[in-house]
């Protein structure tokens, strides 16, 4: 199949806008129209990585962190970012990256993380902002059901666990053609009045081209009439961290032994126990620090996160535990979540899991 293919499934389920301001997810390196038969899935990309996509014959490395974070001048091969690229580019292997974009999904890096934990009524711990577009369109009424179907099949009206969500009114609308226009109802140079209905639908801001493509292609006026307004609202399925409950309370230390074993943690940093069964768990995979706040107004009992750093531990201030198992420990998982992504869609292509072991910290 084509590079693009598969590009463009992983920005379906993980959408590019929906990445952190500095993050660069996305395709790194590689031509979208080449052919490609499979594909090594690893947390980071590194030389050992890349020799070992190159080992098994895949054309694409499908990565959780970005090779390129920072703006490169020049490729000399004076880092390991730089030699990664150039044996890339010599063996004409692509690399992906899905990052900030994945953790923000439901069904991503904090989905696993909560699976493995075991916590049931999971769901975003901070929902993103500024993601919701209102459309609003006036459409005929003979026309409203194959105008809102085509709408809702591009992917509006979702609202949490509720599709086809929408308001209708009915109005009179009214317009004048001039000489060149061709009205589908009226008379050029005759104002027209129209019994309209006023359609009003949620659309995720990465589908408004989508969406307003389909309300072109469906509605009958040669001209349609359609409002965007930009939303204040929380997009509740889409944004940072994750928070669940556990079906039985625990003792605090013996959960956070069974997470150390279950992450295979040398060791977990946490503040203070404090003495009571935990119930509400808050997760965030990778740097979580600036999630404290919100887990306790969210009433978490205890907090798994990493690269906490030594005044981050003051924010629990006794109202909860804060426990950091490690950057790669707690991102493990993610490539098992983009397997299961591009399998979903393409079952019978070849994917490998990386055997390269690349967290950078090690432990005495």
């Amino acid at each position: 199949m084509l590079l693009q293919n598969i590009v463009q499934h992983l920005e379906t389920i993980a959408p590019i806008s929906y990445q952190e301001p500095y993050d660069n997810a996305g395709l790194i390196l590689g031509d979208k129209n080449r052919e490609i038969s499979s594909a090594l899935i690893t947390l980071d990309v590194t030389e050992e990585v890349v020799d070992e996509a190159i080992s098994l014959g895949c054309e694409l490395i499908i990565s959780h962190h970005p090779l390129i974070f920072k703006g490169i001048k020049r490729i000399t091969g004076s880092n390991e970012v730089e030699r990664c690229l150039i044996k890339a580019i010599r063996n004409d292997l692509a690399i992906y990256a899905a990052h900030t974009n994945l953790d923000s999904i439901t069904g991503g890096v904090n989905s696993i993380i909560c699976d493995k934990i075991g916590l049931v009524k999971c769901h975003i711990l901070s929902p993103a902002k500024n993601q919701l577009i209102k459309l609003i369109t006036y459409i005929p009424e003979d026309h409203l059901e194959a105008v809102r179907s085509a709408i809702f099949s591009a992917g509006a009206g979702i609202i949490g666990n509720y599709d086809q969500c929408s308001y209708s009114a009915q109005g009179s609308g009214t317009f004048r053609g001039n000489e060149e226009s061709n009205p589908y109802v009226g008379i050029p140079g005759a104002l027209h009045t129209e019994q309209e209905i006023r359609f009003e639908t949620i659309v995720p801001r990465h589908l408004i081209s989508k969406v307003v493509a389909a309300l072109n292609a469906s509605h009958p006026y040669e001209e349609v009439a359609y409002d965007l307004v930009p939303l204040e609202n929380d997009f509740q399925g889409v944004g940072m961290g994750m928070i669940g409950e556990l079906t039985f309370p625990s003792d605090e230390l013996k959960f956070l032994q069974r997470i150390k074993g279950i992450f295979g943690c040398q060791m977990i940093k946490h503040t203070t126990l404090l003495g009571q069964k935990i119930s509400k768990i808050a997760v965030c995979g990778g740097s979580g620090s600036f999630l404290v706040s919100k887990a306790i107004a969210e009433g978490a009992d205890l907090f798994i996160s990493a690269d906490f750093k030594y005044h981050d531990f003051f924010e629990a201030d006794n109202k909860i535990v804060l426990a950091d198992i490690g950057h790669y420990e707690s991102e493990q998982f993610t490539k098992e979540v983009l397997k299961e992504i591009v399998l979903k869609k393409f079952p019978t292509f070849a994917l490998h899991l990386s055997n390269v072991k690349t967290n950078p910290v090690s432990y005495l």
